[in-house]
């Protein structure tokens, strides 16, 4: 069924502002998306009504802050379709998620074993890998890309091997906007016996990820990016490896019993939620879901796919204007220089029209040291917006490449 757009962009009042006097036309949904006004409200009436730190509490408000706080687990787990609710951990977002994994494993690696990633990763997916093979003397490899932004699949089985430990890679780049096929990497990596973290910081606002279906190990992601707000986000492993993991922080709450001779450590999922959490955001994360699910997401792919391929096509009539990972499977995502201007220029233009794009290398500069440029313009899109905010992109751009030649 058709999303009906004014609808639903009726949900989220941001987009009603104005920019220097235009419509404002928000285009940077790979950076984070916006928050219907379900979310905002879940947020103000928690602070409202019943804000009191969770768990052990004896109180009203505590219990009712407690329960709302795992039932948003709960809502997050069939989400993602975990087996059990403990096997969700809540973060402050997909960094510190992948953080956490690669803290723990430096219990599990040795100098030797290899460590799996790929070119196209955001620095989150690549930084604490590094920084493991540096406290472990394991070695980091990377699946490299091909001149279209595709990972060289074809060289896994060479690249796979008895001293593999784990594989990280992206199940959506944000850079270009390219889909890997993580089902196929998954069962390869399996195949040597090494874990997967698949960060889906850029996948779960399009998609909805069926961890068990797709037998991965890790797989991480943002309440940011799926009209949630900021400052949460949420690890899922499977509870043998999670109970495998050492804490990742000590303090309250992910403790059972402390002496000063020994610290014994509280059971999943709060081994690894130590402190005072973002109970708000927690809470309001699994309100954005029921609203992503309202919406449904067959027709969030079919609006979105409609989204790309407009916009890629009008784009593509302008002279000079490349795509980069201009491939069939790709999310609504295109990321583009036009011949003989800086993106930052090009970008700087479109914000003086009320267009908010992205621009600079995305924190995957791997990718763009692979094409040999500075970075791209990169105009990402969600469900709420239209054909007509697709048009105001292609016309402004052109304007753009008039006022810079």
């Amino acid at each position: 069924m058709a999303l009906d757009i004014n609808r639903i962009r009726q949900d989220f009042p941001i987009l009603n502002r104005k920019i220097r006097g235009s419509n404002l036309v928000y285009l940077d949904n790979a950076a984070t998306s916006q928050k219907p006004k379900a979310v905002i409200d879940c947020i103000t009436n928690y602070y409202e009504q019943y804000n009191a730190n969770i768990h052990r509490g004896v109180h009203a408000l505590s219990q009712e802050a407690t329960d709302a706080y795992e039932l948003a687990r709960k809502k997050i787990q069939k989400f993602f379709n975990a087996k059990h609710d403990y096997e969700i951990i809540f973060t402050e977002g997909t960094t510190e998620s992948i953080n956490l994994v690669a803290s723990g494993f430096t219990t599990l690696v040795k100098p030797g074993d290899e460590i799996l990633i790929s070119q196209m990763e955001h620095h989150s997916n690549i930084v604490p890998w590094q920084l493991l093979c540096e406290r472990t003397g394991a070695k980091l490899v990377v699946l490299p890309m091909d001149k279209d932004g595709q990972l060289r699949i074809d060289l896994l089985d060479t690249l796979l091997t008895s001293k593999t430990k784990l594989v990280a890679l992206t199940h959506i780049s944000n850079g270009i906007g390219v889909i890997n096929p993580i089902e196929e990497v998954i069962q390869k990596a399996h195949a040597v016996n090494a874990a997967v973290l698949i960060d889906g910081a850029q996948a779960c606002g399009h998609i909805q990820p069926d961890v068990q279906a797709l037998d991965v190990d890790f797989y991480v992601t943002s309440a940011h990016k799926m009209c949630g707000p900021t400052g949460v986000g949420i690890l899922y492993g499977k509870e043998d490896w999670l109970n495998k993991l050492p804490p990742y922080q000590g303090g309250g709450e992910m403790i059972k019993e402390v002496t000063f001779e020994k610290t014994t450590y509280a059971n999943l999922p709060h081994k690894f939620e130590a402190g005072t959490p973002n109970i708000s955001g927690g809470i309001a994360f699994g309100v954005a879901i029921d609203y992503l699910n309202q919406i449904g997401f067959d027709a969030i792919a079919k609006h979105e796919s409609n989204l790309l391929q407009y916009a890629t096509s009008e784009l593509k009539k302008i002279e000079g204007l490349k795509i980069y990972g201009d491939v069939p499977n790709k999310t609504a995502l295109i990321s583009f220089n036009i011949e003989g201007l800086h993106p930052y220029d090009v970008g700087t233009i479109l914000d003086q029209m009320g267009i908010a794009v992205r621009t600079g290398h995305h924190c995957t500069q791997p990718i763009m040291d692979f094409f040999g440029i500075p970075g791209t313009v990169r105009a990402s899109f969600a469900f709420y917006n239209s054909i007509e905010e697709v048009d105001a992109l292609v016309e402004a751009v052109k304007r753009a490449k008039k006022m810079l030649s």
